[in-house]
């Protein structure tokens, strides 16, 4: 009897509870729901159909999908991607860690060139991209004017196939490069002071002490950024569609361009739903490689 009016006694503060706990997250679970599952399972639906602007969409199974694997386009545009990425990853990690060793330091004035570096990456991407495509113009264009001082006379920047790609990288990698550098300063100031001190008491130099102190003990930071550069840098499109779009003569039309070429331009909903998901798929696979490897030279992660 006892036992019964406990159990009783519970029940409705239990209900409760649970009541307002999915009141709680119940914000949460709508804005899932609603911006990403059924996004989500739409697109799945439309890559599946010919789905046209205007018109009856109709079911064809893995029609599009089969379409992709034979498009030259596709191949093209992906090549050209893993060329962006290529070349922006590396060298966003490797100028975020020499700026984070620079600026990790307290020094007087030292965080006004940190936010200086910074500001880029609040400020808008379309500005940014519409800047710089002034910058890099023929003619009147500030580099090729300065290069005019000196008695070089610079190419057309965004109109050389071999020149294209290279200036969007390095407007992407000066666009988002202070991100990373303030996730390694706060990585290289949580190094135990005594590794650096023990270190030294080993007559380790500076180079020493990097490698076998502070690059050891940020690889999780290192990791982290490797990660978030190569999605975004595979998501690539507000640069390309500002400053080139996509020429010349597609050398610089990247994978999410041509879904948007297709699904915006062209209206061609499934081919372009399906190009996403071959897109997610690619991400997907990246990440847990990326997920996998870190065992073999993330700091602490081997038993992982």
């Amino acid at each position: 009897m006892t036992h019964s009016r406990k159990r009783t006694g519970r029940g409705p503060l239990a209900r409760e509870a649970q009541i307002a706990g999915w009141l709680f997250v119940s914000p949460m679970v709508l804005g899932f729901t609603l911006l990403l599952l059924f996004p989500m399972g739409l697109a799945l639906y439309m890559s599946l159909t010919d789905w046209p602007l205007l018109g009856d969409h109709h079911f064809i199974g893995l029609e599009n999908y089969r379409n992709v694997m034979t498009d030259a386009m596709f191949w093209k545009v992906l090549a050209n991607t893993v060329y962006f990425t290529a070349g922006l990853v590396p060298l966003n990690i490797v100028l975020a860690l020499l700026l984070a060793l620079l600026l990790s330091r307290s020094l007087r004035g030292i965080g006004i060139f940190r936010t200086a570096i910074f500001v880029p990456v609040m400020t808008s991407l379309i500005v940014w991209s519409i800047v710089w495509k002034l910058m890099y113009a023929t003619e009147s264009g500030l580099i090729n004017q300065l290069l005019l001082m000196i008695g070089i006379k610079g190419p057309a920047w965004l109109y050389n196939q071999d020149l294209a790609m290279p200036a969007v990288i390095v407007t992407s990698v000066l666009k988002n490069v202070g991100l990373n550098m303030v996730l390694f300063i706060a990585a290289i100031q949580q190094v135990p002071r005594s590794l650096y001190e023990a270190a030294t008491l080993d007559g380790a130099g500076r180079r020493g002490t990097f490698f076998h102190v502070t690059l050891p003990m940020i690889t999780p930071t290192v990791f982290l950024t490797m990660v978030m550069t190569v999605i975004g840098s595979l998501k690539v499109f507000g640069q390309i569609y500002v400053m080139t779009q996509g020429g010349p003569s597609n050398s610089t039309k990247v994978l999410v361009y041509y879904i948007w070429e297709k699904a915006f331009k062209l209206f061609q909903f499934g081919y372009a739903s399906s190009l996403a998901y071959v897109l997610f798929f690619i991400v997907l696979i990246l990440t847990l490689l990326q997920w996998q490897l870190r065992k073999r030279w993330v700091f602490n992660e081997g038993d992982a």
